[in-house]
């Protein structure tokens, strides 16, 4: 007798032999059991998965001796026939060779016919996606309403293609993917009766190759069993299938994780020179990245994952490394790498840059972390020296503040200014009598607007610094600024030497030659927001003409000082904001 290949040799000859769609194999034979037998089945799936296999076995069950039968018998005349392909009432069609409307027309004319020896006349139409629009309309009609013997079996692993108008006219059956497990576990029976001795680590490369396909593995077993004999090792498969072993996956993996890029581009060249598919390399890498993420999350349910005895315990181990959000942006890296990797240039250099990106991925702080950290800083308050950074809504009012010249408000009654205002710093001169003022309230009005645009001109890092201070007074030609205390930690950023030589270079342009600041903190005065004064306003000061001939005349365009990139990198809230998350400043933008 001529050789026959394994994957014929042990195909499924009855439902109780199908290995992973029980949830086929189950519901058709509740069917036959219970009589409800359909006139149209759709069997989709990937290839191997055993979509014309079933399709058989059912053909069987229905026309087998006294059938329709779920439990029929393998040996009986009538099932060895169908499986032969020698049964005259079973017809098996290839849709991609007779894909015609003539073809069809022909199925047409023969179904009509009883059938010969059995009780249902039976077509098998594989790969039934491969018709023609014009056979697919020719078929219609005797698909819906076919002649009470008729069974139609069709067989796709693309339904997509086929007609709603088809497929609304048959009971669909998907069939998936089988587990590694079952794979694995189906081939050792195999290599058993073979007599082959082939170890664990070679059967699931074996599974891992055949992407769910039984058949693809079976193939495959076949072709290791001529190419090694009757041992067969991991390697072996390896090197037929261009996979990575798993335990430089592990290797590779584990680098990533510990952030060792010297040894994750070492292990990539390795294999890339040992000539891996580096595709498949990824798909593995990715693979190996989500059994780590589910089994974090399941809190060790391994019930939810395809792996072999030896994994366990390295997945425990790798899973301490990093957390569910590192994991899920080292998938997300890689996922990324797999879409590009297709259309790149060179596969390996663009799987280098996805190795560092992974390792940056580990490290690196989620947006939530980092909103959580700042406004951590900004809690400290006046506690600590580190400044912290303002809140949204107060960088929004802040902003809105910038595009618009500032309004107007009423300067502090001095009994206010007396109770709250404190010096930030010993050295600063005492607060002034609140009864002794050199200028008028209308002055300040008009003055602190004008004082702003002009340090707005000079530097705008401190000008938004003081958009939410408030002049408190101007006595004994000293200007003491005041910060609310929900502001107060704005006190560090601006009281240093080289904000109080501009404010007061800026008060001299304005017409206060011999002004000085000091900086306080201050509760916000009640009318602050009021509405500018009007134009009757009588300025008695250079700054309060400068404000009347602004309202009398037409306004000009506001320019804005560029941004300067020795300022920037001075700037004090810049620095914290470097120092806590280890940046650097790449480029400075308005």
């Amino acid at each position: 007798m001529s050789y026959q290949v394994i994957a014929r040799k042990y195909r499924p000859q009855c439902f109780a032999e199908v290995v992973g769609q029980e949830h086929v194999t189950q519901t058709l034979s509740n069917a036959i059991t219970a009589g409800r037998i359909a006139h149209a089945y759709l069997f989709c799936g990937p290839r191997g998965t055993g979509k014309t296999t079933i399709a058989r076995i059912f053909a069987k069950a229905l026309n087998c001796t006294g059938g329709p039968k779920a439990d029929f018998d393998v040996a009986d005349v009538r099932c060895v026939e169908i499986a032969d392909g020698r049964a005259l009432d079973v017809l098996e069609i290839d849709g991609a060779s007779n894909n015609g409307v003539e073809q069809v027309r022909e199925l047409r004319e023969t179904c009509k016919y009883s059938p010969a020896a059995g009780k249902f006349k039976i077509y098998i139409i594989d790969e039934v996606h491969m018709l023609s629009s014009a056979a697919f309309n020719a078929l219609l009609k005797t698909l819906e309403e076919p002649p009470a013997h008729v069974k139609f079996l069709f067989a796709t692993t693309d339904p997509q293609k086929v007609l709603p108008t088809i497929l609304s006219r048959c009971q669909r059956f998907d069939l998936r993917r089988i587990p590694n497990k079952l794979i694995v576990q189906h081939l050792a029976s195999i290599a058993q009766t073979e007599k082959v001795k082939i170890d664990d680590a070679a059967l699931h490369g074996i599974a891992r190759g055949a992407d769910g396909g039984m058949r693809d593995a079976e193939s495959t077993l076949d072709q290791l069993i001529s190419f090694c004999g009757e041992t067969i090792e991991e390697n072996d498969v390896l090197s037929m299938f261009g996979l990575t072993a798993r335990s430089q996956i592990l290797a590779l993996s584990g680098a990533i994780l510990t952030g060792d890029a010297e040894r994750a581009l070492c292990e990539l060249n390795s294999l890339a020179n040992g000539g891996k598919d580096l595709a498949r390399l990824l798909a593995d890498l990715l693979n190996h990245f989500r059994n780590l993420l589910v089994y974090q999350v399941s809190k060790g349910d391994l019930s939810l994952l395809e792996i072999s005895e030896a994994e366990k315990t390295v997945l425990a181990e790798q899973s301490k490394l990093a957390t569910t959000d590192a994991f899920a942006r080292i998938l997300e890296t890689l996922t990324d790498a797999e879409g590009r990797l297709r259309d790149a240039a060179s596969k390996k250099i663009l799987l280098e840059v996805a190795l560092l990106k992974a390792i940056q991925a580990v490290r690196a702080v989620s947006l939530d972390a980092v909103l959580k950290q700042l406004q951590q800083l900004r809690a400290e308050g006046e506690g600590t020296a580190s400044p912290a950074l303002p809140s949204s809504a107060t960088v929004t009012r802040a902003s809105l503040i910038a595009e618009t010249p500032p309004p107007a408000y009423t300067a502090p009654r001095p009994s206010q200014t007396s109770s709250t205002v404190s010096a930030p710093a010993p050295a600063a001169p005492e607060p002034p009598s609140p009864t002794i003022a050199t200028s008028p309230v209308s002055d300040l009005n008009l003055l602190w607007p004008q004082l702003l645009e002009a340090i707005g001109r000079a530097s705008q890092f401190t000008r938004s610094y003081l958009i939410e201070a408030h002049p408190v007074s101007f006595m004994k030609e000293t200007l003491i600024i005041g910060f609310d205390p929900e502001f107060a930690d704005h006190l560090s950023l601006v009281d240093n030497p080289k904000n109080h030589a501009l404010i007061q270079t800026k008060l001299r342009e304005l017409g206060h030659a011999h002004a000085t600041v000091k900086f306080a903190k201050s509760e916000r005065p009640l009318g602050f927001n009021a509405p500018p004064p009007t134009a009757s306003a009588a300025p008695t000061t250079a700054a309060a003409a400068v404000t009347k001939s602004a309202v009398t005349e037409p306004p000009k365009k506001k320019t804005t000082a560029p941004v300067s990139m020795e300022e920037f990198k001075e700037d004090a809230l810049i620095k914290q904001a470097l120092e806590v998350f280890k940046g650097q400043i790449v480029d400075v933008r308005k």
